[in-house]
């Protein structure tokens, strides 16, 4: 898909709006032109105690703040603290996809995920803030709508064993609230 064809469904797309939460928090996807292809950045959260997502697979961002005005100064400024990138300057925000409710522990939390979606003009280094970020990657749309890229992630939490659908890309296996906004986006653009 191009990315004059990702500008103009999210340019009609009409976002589900998630009321009540007390607790916001942003994340950025995104985009850059690979050939006739496009790659989404993704990080693997550092390890930290008391972190329910530590280590796990993710788009750039993390909780509102109070000076932020929105969800998509949130997204930028947790974009620029983690991983380096001013989307501000270096991008284009082309739209939002559905809020989602975070979970943890089989239990929904009290923090509602706005995901905005932002065209990389130019091309951009990652620099990874090693107390948040572990790693980066870059990965393209036509690998996650690949078979290849479908998997099962397991785990095992409070005695009991779940499956959760994934992807898996190389060493890196994406599931959770980061599989359920790729998704998301992939159904809008099918």
């Amino acid at each position: 898909m191009t990315l004059a064809a990702i500008r103009s469904r999210l340019a009609i797309y009409e976002p589900v709006r998630v009321q009540g939460a007390s607790a916001r928090a942003s994340v950025a996807m995104l985009v850059r032109p690979r050939g006739d292809d496009a790659e989404i950045l993704l990080i693997r959260r550092a390890s930290r105690e008391g972190d329910p997502w530590s280590g796990q697979m993710a788009l750039p961002g993390g909780r509102r703040a109070p000076g932020d005005r929105d969800p998509v100064h949130t997204a930028a400024r947790e974009t620029r603290e983690e991983v380096g990138i001013d989307v501000e300057s270096d991008g284009e925000l082309i739209g939002t996809l559905d809020e989602l409710q975070a979970i943890a522990r089989h239990r929904p939390l009290d923090l509602v995920i706005s995901p905005t979606v932002w065209l990389l003009r130019r091309p951009v280094e990652a620099v990874p803030h090693a107390a948040e970020v572990a790693a980066t990657v870059w990965v393209s749309l036509s690998f996650l709508r690949s078979p290849q890229a479908h998997a099962v992630y397991c785990r095992r939490l409070d005695g009991i064993e779940q499956e959760f659908p994934a992807y898996r890309y190389g060493d890196y296996t994406i599931w959770g609230l980061t599989h359920r906004i790729l998704e998301g986006f992939l159904r809008l653009l099918a």
